[in-house]
């Protein structure tokens, strides 16, 4: 069963958590301050946290920094911080996704099953099979519907980061200094340019794009 660690200080919040996802198959250690969630997370394995920002005696981020100095689990952000800002902030901080709320338990569901495959990588990294297209790493060579496509360097270098761990949110200052270094780290636009075009050449619909998704002011993700 996989364990979920919840950390929110919103009594009736963190229960209703609690029971809606128990009801959904997973086992969940509930947390109202981030001291018990570092001690929650002392004393037994769990393989995803969903932690509110907001917490009474530390701030979000600071936890967030805490488990990541130890842990490399997915972190899935509730807050009621809704400024691109801090968004940015904790995923920086080491975050994988960012709620907003008021959020839907769909979408909350949704989000947390991504950031639970960041925490298993695709056992075959040569390769990526989707239902619109394939990339074979080695070979370099990828096809749309059974036709061969041309992606440049970069382009495979972009698809390399984010078919690594599937689900996972890559903030837009990783990927830039991933594919093309520390020194670009501000120039977002080169992202728009080359997530259009490889839109264009693996999507079966670029403008409702299924795979190479965008978050909008924060990152890309790739769904399998």
């Amino acid at each position: 069963m996989t364990t979920v660690l919840v950390v929110e200080d919103e009594r009736r919040l963190l229960r209703a958590l609690q029971l809606a996802l128990q009801s959904h198959g997973y086992d969940v250690v509930a947390a109202p301050t981030g001291t018990s969630a570092l001690a929650s997370l002392a004393e037994r394995a769990v393989d995803a946290v969903v932690l509110d920002l907001g917490l009474p005696d530390m701030d979000g981020q600071v936890l967030i920094r805490r488990v990541r100095a130890t842990a490399s689990i997915p972190i899935l952000v509730l807050s009621a911080r809704h400024a691109s800002a801090q968004k940015v902030a904790a995923l920086d901080a080491g975050a994988d996704d960012y709620v907003t709320k008021p959020f839907g338990l769909d979408e909350l569901l949704a989000r947390l099953r991504a950031v639970l495959r960041r925490g298993h990588p695709t056992a075959d990294l040569d390769r990526v099979d989707t239902g619109s297209f394939s990339l074979d790493f080695p070979a370099r060579r990828a096809a749309r519907n059974g036709d061969e496509v041309r992606l440049t360097p970069t382009e495979w270098k972009i698809l390399e980061v984010l078919t690594h761990t599937p689900g996972r949110l890559v903030p837009h200052q990783e990927m830039l200094e991933r594919v093309w270094g520390p020194a670009y780290v501000k120039e977002t636009q080169y992202l728009r340019v080359y997530l259009g075009q490889l839109r264009r050449k693996l999507e079966a619909d670029p403008s409702r794009p299924r795979h190479l998704i965008t978050e909008a002011g924060l990152g890309y993700r790739f769904d399998p």
